[in-house]
């Protein structure tokens, strides 16, 4: 059986293939003979980022996990402006992060064409918000593609490269959760020579002052420039082969992106045939022409689309200023919140159209609410063996429930669950450190400063981080820390991978797709910064880290302690692949005496409780042998019953 990324790079032009959203993403770049692709990765686009590494070399394309979104778009970005293809990708949120470069770029375009792909996350399955990238679309006055299906996602790579080119602005495509997730049938194009060739391209920058350097003098001329440019989109857009008009009728939808794929199977349970679709894979800037044979004729419009009124205020506005009297129904019929689904969209034409539904969703909604109370929780937690939970008991043991503890965005969130409770706060990547100064601050005082409390009137703050979260944005937040003499500890949880988006490589690890690269120590780096006190420990010795984080909370300034042992979850799966054995644990009964302490303090998922015999016990197809249950346990009940590497 061919794996995914031997598909990837079949060069079967016309062979129909079954492939993920992402990774029909990544064969279209290639189709559209990229060059250069730079990504920090996030769920939901970590598959195109990780299609792209396992390619690269095959296919001459240069690729990196970068630092963060920021560095990612910056390098994609170089690439373009020297002549090449180029594309960087990221979650939503990761736009953030690159944001102060790609509102500046907006005014100074590009050569190369350039593709930013952004994954949003609508229901937030695996985010903090479900903001719209359409919106900030229109708001940079950037083009946005946004893909109805697999097939389109694969095919607006390659179009998006020849309009970033043909107008010299970047180009959007924009996906979700579901888009990049689901699968569906990709009929192959043409792979370009170079990259059947593996053919490594570079590029020629040209200096160019007045356009690639931001002072105001340079940039004024340029906002008209970007205005005009948004408008050339729109009359491009006109003649998309991913617009069109289908079906006839007195009343009309509009469907942007996925959103058109729920109105089609919408309209076929509920046996309507007689509507007028008008479906939009750009969904900023609206092309107004298509837009005006569309409306003409129709009683009543309705605007399906997810999350915020994008294409919505468009065309109200377009036809307001035509004078025209239509109704345009969106948001009253449609939630602004949460992701689209064929329920939603059927209720939503069903008002619109002043049908019954073909189900009772009310009696649905009830019978789900019975058998609810019926289906046993199941929360998510950290692995079994994750180092992450033997160092979150430490500092819960050490600092007391009594201390603030700030973290971060990673796996370890979770360590916010019960019976852990070790995160209070997190808001977004990098954002421990601030917070966690900011706390010092508010609650403490600066070591600086002569009026501020010290000894036991100190408010204890720990924060958490993860390796690769302090390379993206944790290293201006510790260095304001020290600069600015906080009084806080920051536990580094360093599993030497970026685990919760799919085990890539950081600064931490040294690896790239392209060979060793160099691997950066986060102790010397906090050494060089000048942090007061730096120590690395193993979480596995859960006893040596109670004891560092003591001496780290006694210290008056900044503590850095480095909690570093490999994420369980990638060790087992290396040790699976290499034939070995991991240790194995088991419950002594007799020395048990059912204090349940493995279970309410520590909480490992391998640990269960025999109700009968009122015993803890292990699972031991999920013990993976870490052996803090035994360190836990004050009556050693715990012991190893297979050796094994860890």
């Amino acid at each position: 059986m061919a794996k995914v990324t031997d598909i990837v790079l079949w060069d079967k032009p016309g062979e129909k293939v079954l492939l993920l959203g992402n990774q029909a993403i990544a064969r279209g770049a290639l189709e559209g003979n990229i060059a250069v692709f730079a990504a920090y990765p996030g769920t939901p686009s970590s598959e195109l980022t990780d299609t792209m590494a396992m390619v690269a070399k095959k296919t001459g394309v240069y690729m990196e996990y970068s630092t963060n979104e920021k560095v990612a778009f910056e390098t994609a970005l170089s690439a373009s402006w020297s002549g090449l293809r180029a594309m960087t990708a990221m979650k939503h949120v990761g736009l953030n992060v690159a944001m102060d470069s790609f509102m500046t770029v907006t005014y100074m375009g590009v050569i190369g064409g350039f593709v930013v792909m952004v994954a949003d996350d609508p229901s937030m399955w695996s985010s903090q918000n479900e903001q719209d990238t359409r919106a900030i679309a229109k708001f940079a006055n950037v083009p946005i593609l946004e893909p109805s299906s697999v097939q389109e996602a694969k095919d607006m790579v390659k179009y998006a490269f020849e309009i970033s080119e043909k107008y010299g602005q970047m180009v959007i495509l924009r996906t979700t959760t579901r888009t990049s997730h689901m699968r569906g049938d990709v009929v192959l194009g043409e792979l370009p020579e170079e990259i059947k060739l593996a053919k490594r391209k570079f590029g020629n920058f040209k200096k160019n002052p007045e356009r690639f350097v931001d002072i105001p003098a340079f940039q004024r001329k340029k906002h008209a420039w970007l205005l005009e440019t948004i408008e050339k989109y729109r009359k491009e857009f006109n003649n998309s082969p991913f617009n069109w008009i289908e079906g006839d009728g007195k009343v009309g939808i509009i469907a942007p992106g996925l959103a058109y794929a729920y109105v089609k199977e919408a309209l076929a349970w509920l046996g309507v045939e007689d509507v007028r679709i008008l479906k939009l894979g750009t969904p900023f800037p609206v092309p107004y022409g298509l837009l005006e044979k569309f409306l003409d004729g129709l009683e009543k419009v309705l605007i399906v689309e997810e999350l915020e009124p994008v294409v919505e205020e468009q065309v109200k506005a377009w036809a307001y200023d035509k004078g025209l009297s239509i109704p345009i129904h969106g948001k009253d019929l449609v939630p602004r919140v949460f992701e689209m689904t064929t329920r939603r969209a059927v209720t939503a034409i069903a008002k619109f159209l002043g049908l019954e539904t073909p189900v009772n969703f009310e009696e649905l909604d009830e019978k789900y609410e019975k058998v609810k109370t019926m289906v046993p929780p199941r929360p998510p937690s950290l692995c079994p063996a994750c180092p992450h939970r033997n160092t979150f008991y430490a500092i819960r043991r050490a600092a007391t429930p009594k201390a603030i503890f700030p973290s971060d965005i990673g796996c370890y969130t979770l360590g916010v669950l019960p019976p852990l409770k070790t995160v209070d706060t997190t808001i977004a990547m990098g954002g421990s450190i601030g917070v966690a100064h900011g706390l010092s601050v508010a609650l403490n005082g600066s070591v600086a400063e002569e009026q501020r409390k010290t000894g036991k009137e100190k408010k204890i703050i720990v924060a958490t981080i993860g390796d690769s979260t302090f390379f993206h944005t944790g290293l201006p937040a510790l260095a304001n820390a020290i600069y600015n003499r906080s009084n806080v500890v920051i536990v580094v949880l360093d599993n030497l991978v970026t685990a919760m988006t799919g085990d890539q490589p950081n600064p931490g690890t040294g690896e790239t797709p392209h060979g060793p690269g160099k691997q950066i120590k986060i102790e010397e780096v906090a050494k060089a910064m000048g942090a007061d006190y730096v120590a690395v420990v193993d979480p596995y010795d859960i006893k040596a880290v109670e004891r560092t984080i003591k001496e780290a909370i006694a210290v008056e300034g900044v503590s850095v302690v480095v909690a570093r042992r490999v994420c369980a979850l990638y060790r087992i799966g290396q040790l699976r692949r290499e034939g070995k054995q991991w240790p194995l644990y088991q419950v002594n009964e007799e020395k048990c005496t059912g204090c349940k302490i493995c279970i309410n303090a520590y909480g490992c998922p391998a640990i269960y409780w025999d109700a009968e015999k009122k015993k803890a016990k292990i699972d031991p197809t999920i013990c993976w042998g870490c052996g803090g249950c035994a360190q836990v346990c004050p009556f050693d009940a715990f012991e190893k019953v297979r050796e094994g590497e860890l």
